[in-house]
């Protein structure tokens, strides 16, 4: 049987159409209940309807196509499943303090997660597409698809056990303490470094077919172009919603207040910001290393005498930086991890 054409042969339109009904359908009840409880889990299910929506759009179901669909599958189940139990325990969601009642901003956040959900998707999108189909496909099993499932599998692990490992640390400890054991002891992010390997692997294992020459003109330039899903998380983490709003925020905030800021202090310095790296190597890397190779930009870095008015770990803001009515004018911002998609 045929595939189904439905609107363009990729698949992205009628993907973007469900995309944002879908999420309009949960803003409408998130900001008429003024509701946090279903907005990650309309975030990570979504994954799940679109790639449910082209496989079975799709009656050519090769092992190709299979795998991938449910390698993302997979990860989105995991991903809702943590969400949701996170905020069935904390009743809230921080990051929406001060905009869940505001119709505009709070709707931005949702835009921002169409785009997400439908960009990171990609993938798997265009290679259920009829334009990819309609070609023959080789088995599964070549040495990119090995080497996919390979990091898929890492990745995957590395993320569902540095979530747990948060959790639990969260549960356990006080406000003060450092959470450097397990994977956070070589990476300051490692959930964030196992989501990318995840997508990445995702995408290696789609663009075979174009990669080992069975798809050939304008699918075999959109396979590739289904990169943009991958870089786009990235990109997201890296520069957006994950780190920057994480490393300096976070650092500022224990630096002023003083929390336990030696101990956070030597974290820091011995621990890679995304890539796992042993911390006694990383410790005496050159700086020049830590800005390339393992990506700790200059925008993560927080310097006291740049970013902030207290000279000492928890003292007293320096003289001209109090307001008329003698209150210390900074602030602890809130912690970015709280506030990732």
């Amino acid at each position: 049987m045929p595939a189904i054409h439905v609107l363009d042969d990729y698949y992205l339109t009628i993907t973007a159409l469900i995309t944002v009904g879908y999420q309009l359908f949960f803003f409408a009840i998130a900001y008429t209940c003024n509701f946090d409880k279903l907005t990650d889990f309309a975030g990570g299910s979504n994954f799940i309807i679109l790639a449910i929506t082209t496989l079975s759009l799709n009656h050519h179901h090769q092992a190709r196509q299979l795998v991938t669909t449910l390698l993302l599958i997979a990860w989105a189940i995991r991903l809702t499943t943590f969400l949701l139990f996170r905020i069935l325990k904390t009743g809230k969601d921080d990051r929406f303090d001060g905009m869940r009642q505001k119709f505009f901003p709070f709707l931005g956040f949702w835009v921002f997660q169409m785009l997400w959900v439908w960009t990171v998707s990609l993938p798997v999108t265009v290679l259920n597409s009829p334009a990819v189909t309609r070609y023959p496909q080789h088995r599964f099993g070549t040495g990119r698809d090995i080497v996919g499932v390979i990091m898929y599998s890492i990745g995957l692990g590395i993320e569902t056990v540095s979530d747990a490992q948060k959790y639990r640390f969260r549960s356990s400890h006080d406000g003060k303490a450092v959470c450097d054991g397990g994977l956070f002891a070589v990476s300051r992010h490692p959930n964030y470094f196992g989501e990318i390997l995840v997508h990445f692997a995702i995408y290696m294992i789609a663009v075979s077919s174009a990669a080992d020459g069975f798809v050939h003109g304008q699918a075999y330039k959109a396979l590739y172009t289904t990169i943009l899903g991958p870089f786009f998380l990235a990109f997201l983490l890296l520069f957006v919603s994950g780190v920057p709003l994480s490393e300096r925020p976070k650092t500022k905030a224990r630096y002023e207040s003083d929390n336990n800021w030696q101990a956070y202090e030597r974290w820091l310095d011995r621990t890679s910001i995304l890539i796992p790296f042993p911390p006694q190597l990383y410790e005496k890397m050159p700086t020049i290393l830590k800005r390339t190779i393992f990506l700790e930009f200059p925008m993560y870095v927080f310097d006291p005498k740049k970013h902030s008015d207290i000279s000492q770990p928890g003292g007293a803001a320096d003289e001209g930086d109090v307001g008329s009515g003698g209150e210390d004018q900074t602030s602890s911002p809130q912690s970015g991890e709280e506030r990732l998609i």
